[in-house]
Formats: structure tokens, C-alpha cells, sequence
């Protein structure tokens, strides 16, 4: 197929995604329309506020074998790391049960884990390589990533994860007591059992990053339209315009890079994507001594412990509820009450200057991103849904968006990711 001559592309998003597929847009010579209601890299964005991990471990499902026997206990105990909130179980019902059977076999996750990896695999180069096209390479660091163990057995309990992580070509070290105490002084000595991922990377500061990759677009001729996307205007199956709260805008192709708000754009050219909010939590403190120096993920507080340029960012938390549900503040109460536990130096009183933050991740109940072409219109490109991997993956869910738009064959197989596997 010969490639498309350049056009006009509107960009529905302004979060890591979709700065990322302006850039890459721009780079294969097309004009670009960039729409986003709030401020490029602010609170509103699940970029904002994600546990700043870049890793290639990451491709472990949350949906796995026997999670079903967990359900009651998400319903009913309010501090654990996956809470379902009662008011909002029988509107969440379909995707439960999808999100159910994407985990019941271990082909299933094996299948998902790979699919992960091929969009995960690199994305450490790939940051790398972005912050220092725009003069920033302080933003990300390739220092490694450390889970923390409080003892050999407990790794074991996670055979699976670990599984799919070596199926998918990771590579680890195992640090004894000492060697995880040399690598990072400020663990209780609770924990005596590590795993460094040294593959792994993890950005200083999310906000200034998308903020700044955004700037770069616009320094090279893209346009930013402060509205919000509502639908858009075909005529058959080509599109004509995108409507916004503020008007039409023209244009010849549009990528979705809208999360969660991106369910109800899809449905309007034809496709029901089951996409729900996974609202995340984090907390970030300043500890001027005492803390880490790498980032951690505790194994028994399955939450990303990170220093960034603002502060320690303790990030984690899974909670199941509405996009409009009000904040429950105290999940952040429980990640701030695990540091305390994790590192014994830290003195973290009540009265600590924490800032707290809830945000959406955009999460479809297979785990794995929507990119594809939509049904409605082949000149409309969906790049959304990534869950627990927007960051890491949007460099490359940005030149996957552009060779879509640009009638390339994709750097990756795109089959797993279909709008139509659903």
C-alpha cells in the first residue's frame, strides 16, 4: 500500500500518548491539531500522576489464575491494594467478568504478557532517546528498578509474575541481604530478599515531561486548541471535522488519545470498547533524610516507592468505582502509613506536608491497549487504553499512531491490540 501524502491530523489528548504521536506525526511531515481541555502535563492526566516507572517487568497482567477467589475480599476489606466500591459493582459487572476470564488460564496471561512485551521491551531507550531530543535528559534516569522481599520465600509466592517476566526475555539479579542493604541502606531490615531489574528506568517528573514534550510539538509548527473533544462530523465513512465544546475543526485524520474519556468518542464510530477507570492514588512527601535513593516497589505494599524531583512519590492502589466518585483519600492514608514500615529512617508524622493526587487509568479488562483503526472511519486512529503502561509505552504507541495515520506497515504487530477483539 502506498503511504498517504501528508495531511491534516487532529490529536484528541495532550497526555503522553498523544504528545507523543504529535511529535512522531510531525516528524512524517503532517500538520497537527493538538486538543486538550486542561493544562498539557497537569493534574488532570493519569500521565500526571503514575508511579514514574519505565519498565520492561512490566508485563504482568492484573487479572490472573484464581483472582476470582479474591473478589469478595476486594469488596470488603477497604486497605488492601484492590478495592471495589459495593455502590458501583452492578454497573461494572461486564467488564469484571471479562476482566475475570483475561486472567482464568495461564495462556491467557502468557499471550498477554508477550503482547505487553513488544510494546514494552524498549521503552527505556525509547524515553531516553525523546527527553534528549528535546534538551532534558535529566527527566529520565536508567538506574534500575528494585522489588524488595522480606525473604526468598516470599519471591517464590510470586512464581508467575516472575515466570512471565523471564518468558518474555527479562533479565534480573538476585541480591542477598547484604548485597539488597548496599544497594539501597534505607530498607527496614524487614526486607533481606531482592530483585534489580537493571533494564528498568523512571522519570524525575511526569508533569514537566509531558508539559515539555507538548511545548516541543508546538515549537515545530503544531497547533494547541485548549477544548474538549464531543464527536466528530463524516461524511459516509470519511472524516470531515472533529467537534469541540468550541467548534469544528477541520481536518483530514484524528488519533483518540483521550483514556478513559475515550470510551464514549469510540462508541460513537461504531465501537463499544469495555474501558473503565482503574483510579490510582499517589502521595508525595519531602524526606530530607532517610529515604531512597533508587525506586522500590515493597513485594508486601505493591506500590512504586520513587524519589523524584518534587519529593518521594508513593504511588499504587487499584480502586474499581465511576469516573465522577469523589476521591477516598484515605488509600493514600494507607501508602503513607506502609512507608513508615518500609524504611526505618524516615520519621513521617502526622503532620507531614503530603500531597495527594487520584487520577484515571484507562484500563480494558484484557490488560492490553487499544491502537487500531476505527470501525465507523478508517481515517479515525485509536491510541488508548494502556492501563498500568500509558507511560512507559507512549513513545512507541506514538509512532504506531503516526504509521496508522500515515498507511505504514506498524513497527509491531497491532492484532492483539485491535478495537475489534472485543
Amino acid at each position: 500500500m502506498s503511504e498517504r501524502k501528508a495531511e491534516h491530523v487532529v490529536v484528541i489528548g495532550a497526555g503522553i500518548v498523544g504528545a507523543c504521536s504529535a511529535l512522531e506525526l510531525l516528524r512524517d511531515g503532517h500538520q497537527v491539531t493538538m486538543i486538550e481541555p486542561g493544562e498539557p502535563g497537569g493534574r488532570q492526566a493519569a500521565s500526571y500522576g503514575h508511579g514514574c516507572w519505565i519498565s520492561p517487568a512490566s508485563v504482568v497482567p492484573m487479572s490472573m489464575p484464581g483472582l476470582w477467589k479474591h473478589v469478595p475480599g476486594y469488596l470488603l476489606n477497604p486497605h488492601g491494594p484492590l478495592i471495589i466500591r459495593w455502590k458501583h459493582i452492578v454497573r461494572l459487572l461486564p467488564w469484571l467478568t471479562r476482566f475475570l476470564l483475561a486472567g482464568a488460564t495461564l495462556t491467557r496471561v502468557e499471550r498477554t504478557a508477550e503482547a505487553l512485551a513488544t510494546i514494552l521491551k524498549d521503552s527505556p531507550e525509547r524515553h531516553m532517546a525523546l527527553a534528549e531530543s528535546i534538551g532534558q535528559p535529566d527527566l529520565i534516569r536508567r538506574e534500575g528498578l528494585l522489588y524488595a522481599y522480606p525473604n526468598r520465600s516470599a519471591f517464590a509466592t510470586e512464581k508467575l509474575a516472575w515466570h512471565l517476566r523471564r518468558l518474555t526475555g527479562l533479565v534480573w539479579r538476585e541480591l542477598d541481604e547484604a548485597s539488597l542493604k548496599a544497594r539501597e541502606p534505607a530498607l527496614s531490615p524487614h526486607y533481606r530478599f531482592g530483585v534489580l531489574t537493571e533494564a528498568g528506568a523512571h522519570c524525575t517528573d511526569p508533569g514537566r515531561y509531558v508539559s515539555s514534550l507538548v511545548s516541543e510539538a508546538v515549537n515545530q509548527g503544531a497547533r494547541l486548541v485548549k477544548a474538549k473533544a464531543i464527536g466528530f462530523r463524516l461524511n459516509g465513512d470519511r472524516l470531515q471535522s472533529v467537534k469541540t465544546d468550541r467548534g469544528d475543526i477541520p481536518c483530514d485524520r484524528t488519533v483518540i488519545a483521550a483514556g478513559v474519556w475515550a470510551k464514549t468518542l469510540a462508541r460513537q464510530l461504531g465501537d463499544r470498547i469495555p474501558l473503565e477507570s482503574e483510579r490510582g492514588y499517589h502521595g508525595v512527601i519531602n524526606v530530607p533524610v532517610g529515604g531512597p535513593a533508587h525506586p522500590v516497589m515493597p513485594s508486601d505494599g505493591k506500590m512504586a516507592n520513587t524519589p523524584t524531583a518534587k519529593g518521594l512519590r508513593l504511588s499504587g492502589q487499584v480502586e474499581l468505582a465511576t469516573v465522577d466518585t469523589p476521591p477516598n483519600w484515605k488509600r493514600v492514608d494507607i501508602l503513607l502509613d506502609h512507608a513508615r514500615k518500609t524504611y526505618s529512617g524516615v520519621e513521617l508524622t502526622q503532620d507531614i506536608a503530603i500531597d495527594r493526587w487520584m487520577g484515571h487509568r484507562p484500563s480494558t479488562p484484557d490488560g492490553l491497549p487499544v491502537i487500531g483503526k476505527a470501525s465507523g472511519s478508517k481515517d479515525v486512529i485509536y491510541a488508548f487504553g494502556h492501563g498500568h503502561v500509558g507511560f512507559a509505552t507512549g513513545p512507541i504507541t506514538g509512532r504506531l499512531a503516526a504509521d496508522l495515520v500515515s498507511d505504514k506497515p506498524p513497527e509491531r504487530d497491532l492484532e492483539p491490540f485491535s478495537p475489534r477483539r472485543f
